[in-house]
């Protein structure tokens, strides 16, 4: 089966589903800020995000780690934080109003093009499991290192193989074989793009940083049952939405059915433990 990749087709499409799973990722925030929190911690301060620091933070989503930028950065700082779904925004509009944050703004842009931003103007930038989505990585990777001032650091939250993110890769798989999909080709977005050895570290340098770093942090997936982890995906993951788009409603149904099935091997006497190991890569202007 072949398919042609089509970015623009794609982008619309990312984000209609982001639109769609706005209310579900806001919903689901306490379990992935437990489930992204030491990710997002090490990101934060690769980036050295401290006291009166302009951050940006680019495919912002609902805003979880917005916020913990703009803690950190202090009523001195200021955190701009953009998305391509102005619905997904809002959220993080209003964690920000009440949460008394009144540094962060919100930007609905696309983040493969960040020219409306003055040049240097930013001490550090952030994204975290939004780079991975990018079409033209090289392109958003541009942006954000001309909107960071000379010195100032780029950090990104993705993840590494899909040997070592079975909670996710695992109902990739099953998604891929019964919607027939091919496997993507290299350069094309998606949540491994950048997780193979030295992939993350040429992308960042081909775009200019230097002195690239990447930590591993491994980041499992914590919840009750198999079942609610599956529910937590099939919410509010937009990925698997758009690879479930071919088949119809019953073709879905046994998709999910064997997904749950599968991931059932990751239960044990504590709850639900999915493998998941996240790469903070960053780099410098």
């Amino acid at each position: 089966m072949t398919v042609t990749f089509d970015p623009r087709v794609y982008k619309q499409t990312t984000r209609a589903q982001w639109e769609d799973a706005a209310e579900a990722w806001h919903r689901w925030g306490p379990t992935i800020e437990d489930w992204l929190g030491d990710a997002t911690s090490a990101m934060l301060h690769a980036a050295g995000v401290d006291a009166g620091a302009r951050v940006l933070d680019v495919a912002a989503g609902a805003g979880g780690q917005t916020l913990a930028a703009a803690r950190l950065a202090g009523p001195t700082g200021r955190v701009l934080a953009t998305d391509i779904s102005p619905a997904i925004l809002g959220y993080a509009d209003r964690q920000a109003a009440e949460a008394g944050l009144e540094t962060v703004e919100t930007l609905e842009a696309d983040g493969e093009d960040l020219s409306g931003l003055d040049e240097g103007s930013f001490d550090a930038a952030i994204s975290r499991v939004g780079l991975i989505y990018f079409p033209d990585q090289q392109a958003a990777l541009r942006g954000i290192h001309r909107a960071l001032r000379p010195g100032g650091k780029f950090s990104a939250v993705v993840y590494s193989t899909p040997d070592r993110n079975g909670f996710f890769s695992i109902p990739v798989g099953i998604i891929r074989r019964r919607a027939e999909l091919p496997p993507p080709a290299p350069g094309q977005p998606g949540p491994f793009s950048l997780g193979s050895p030295g992939v993350a570290e040429q992308t960042f340098s081909t775009a200019g940083f230097q002195d690239i770093t990447v930590d591993v942090v491994p980041s499992p997936v914590r919840v009750p049952t198999a079942a609610d982890c599956v529910r937590f995906e099939r919410e509010s993951f937009g990925a698997l939405h758009q690879m479930l788009s071919g088949l119809d409603e019953s073709g879905r149904a046994a998709a999910w059915q064997e997904i749950t099935d599968q991931l059932a091997q990751f239960e044990g006497p504590d709850g639900f433990a999915g493998p998941c190991e996240m790469l903070v890569v960053t780099g410098t202007r």
